[in-house]
Parts: structure tokens; C-alpha cells; sequence
């Protein structure tokens, strides 16, 4: 397995959920890294846990819907890093309703920040991965993207975009040796999962938690360099 010790990492929506367990992981594995989100608070009291692990913890307080925000904040990110040899796309939202009910800002908002902001991130990131001729990039859809249900239609939209983006991207820079993989989990008891209701806080024995998302980007990103997950979908052994 490749050792990840010492690699830089970059996370939006680092500070809670998916994105602070990846973290946390990837600390234990001895790589620096920077998260990003909206609430600072949030941000600050993830990158005092992360710094515990004895590794270099930074954060950045930035929506990644607004482009000219990312395009400072990531150079910024990783002038203080030193370089970055992995970023994880977790920042998202997400909101149901009907497609005739649900108002057309909100529609939109969705779409602004799971794929534009997605889109706009990797953009200002990839040119330092493409310079050093190697580098990962883990893009978080949902099994969402790879099925329509009712009342999910901008979520659902928005994750059959990512995925589309994220594969097209991954057969651009292969030659650049750089993986890009693509994460479609079920249901996991996240922060955003248990304020939207489709979770319960205390269901460890039944639904996916955040810590078997990261163990999964762990894995991935041990994988010999030749090798790459192009994609994987996580499910809970619960119907």
C-alpha cells in the first residue's frame, strides 16, 4: 500500500459530517490538511482536533459557489500548505420538495453549489496536480445521481451532473497521473442526513456512518499508483 504520510489534502465542507471524518482520517494517516466551509466556528474547533494528530491543520472560510472567493482562497490554502496533493469535493446541499413546488432560487442554489462550486474548486486546484504530474481528486456524489426519486429532483440533478463532470475530468488527466474517483454512498448518518430527517442521530447499528465513508478514501488513495477506483457506491448491509 502507498503511504499517504506527509501528502497535503484539501476538503470543502471539512468542518462537520462526511467532510470532518476525512479528515480526521487522513490526520491519522499523517497527512496535512485544510478544510474549508462557511461557519468559522465550526472550522476553528474541527482544525483544533485535527492538530492533535501532530499534523499541519489549516482551515478557510469560503462559499465555493462564489468563484472569485475560491479563486483567493485556494491559492491562498495552498501557498500555506506548500503544495496539494489531494482534494476531496464534499461541500454540498441539499433540499426536497416537489419539482412544481419548490422555488426556483432554491433549484438553483443546489445546482450553483454542488456543481458549479464543485467545478470551480477543481478548476483553481488542478493546474498545481497537473504541474507536479500527480495527484487524486474525490468527487462525492450520491446514489441520488444514480437514481430520480420523487421530491428530489434538483438534489438528484445535481448528482448525476457531478458524476458526469467527474468522469469526463477523470479521462482528461489520466495522462496527467492523476486519479479522479468518484463517491456515490447511500444514506449516512451525516449532519446534513439528520437535519434533513432521512437519518437519525443514534442508528450506528443500522445506517452508514461518515467514518465508513473515510475509510473508503483511505483505501482508495493506498492503492498502488498504477491502480485507480474510478468509482465505488457505498451501501449499508441494513435494506
Amino acid at each position: 500500500m502507498t503511504t499517504l504520510k506527509t501528502k497535503k489534502a484539501i476538503i470543502t465542507g471539512g468542518g462537520r459530517g462526511l467532510g470532518k471524518a476525512t479528515a480526521i482520517a487522513f490526520a491519522k494517516e499523517g497527512i496535512d490538511v485544510a478544510i474549508t466551509g462557511r461557519n468559522e466556528a465550526v472550522l476553528k474547533e474541527t482544525v483544533s482536533e485535527l492538530e492533535a494528530f501532530g499534523i499541519k491543520a489549516i482551515y478557510s472560510v469560503f462559499d465555493v459557489s462564489d468563484y472569485e472567493s475560491v479563486k483567493t482562497s485556494i491559492k491562498s490554502i495552498i501557498n500555506e500548505l506548500g503544495s496539494v496533493d489531494i482534494l476531496v469535493n464534499n461541500a454540498g446541499i441539499a433540499a426536497f420538495g416537489s419539482f412544481h413546488e419548490m422555488e426556483v432560487a432554491q433549484w438553483s442554489q443546489i445546482i450553483q453549489t454542488n456543481v458549479m462550486g464543485m467545478y470551480y474548486v477543481t478548476k483553481e486546484v488542478l493546474p498545481y496536480l497537473i504541474n507536479q504530474n500527480e495527484g487524486d481528486i474525490i468527487n462525492v456524489a450520491s446514489t441520488a445521481g444514480l437514481s430520480g426519486n420523487a421530491n428530489t429532483s434538483a438534489y438528484s440533478t445535481s448528482k448525476f451532473a457531478v458524476i458526469g463532470m467527474s468522469e469526463s475530468l477523470m479521462k482528461e488527466v489520466r495522462k496527467y497521473n492523476i486519479r479522479v474517483c468518484t463517491l456515490t454512498p447511500s444514506t449516512i448518518a451525516s449532519d446534513m442526513s439528520i437535519e434533513l430527517g432521512i437519518a437519525e442521530k443514534d442508528s450506528q447499528d443500522s445506517v452508514l456512518q461518515p467514518e465508513d465513508f473515510a475509510e473508503l478514501v483511505v483505501a482508495g488513495l493506498k492503492l498502488p499508483r498504477r491502480a485507480m477506483l474510478k468509482s465505488a457506491s457505498l451501501w449499508s448491509t441494513n435494506p
